[in-house]
């Protein structure tokens, strides 16, 4: 079992940055993919961005468009995302999820082990 903790939610106006770290406790953290997803109410949950166990590749979601960093400290067994020119619909739940296995896919039933979720809400 992996358990997932994000934090790093909030507040912040158009335009500025967000940086959401997600805990993992349990099996090997270095192990595992893991990815973060987004989940605005009334829609299903999105594909954000994903990063291989090394940290060697990444991946992200068309929208992201060089916004947003993932990255990871297998040291502090703790993946982040940074988030910068922030726009309204970024607004959502975003999830920690990680993935028993090396290789990040982008589908949300690819992930075994997901956080509560961290609310991010960018005004305009």
């Amino acid at each position: 079992q992996v358990q997932l903790v994000e934090s790093g939610g909030g507040l912040v106006q158009a335009g500025g940055s967000l940086r959401l770290s997600c805990v993992a406790s349990g099996r090997t953290f270095s192990n595992n993919a893991m990815g973060w997803f987004r989940q605005a109410p009334g829609t299903e949950r999105e594909f954000v961005a994903a990063i291989t166990w090394s940290g060697g590749s990444t991946y992200y979601g068309d929208f992201v468009k060089g916004r947003f960093t993932i990255s990871r400290d297998n040291a502090k067994n703790t993946v982040y995302l940074q988030m910068n020119s922030l726009k309204p619909e970024d607004t959502a739940v975003y999830y920690c999820a990680a993935r028993s296995g090396s290789y990040a896919y982008t589908q949300v039933e690819k992930y075994n082990y997901w956080g509560q979720g961290t609310q991010v809400t960018v005004s305009s």
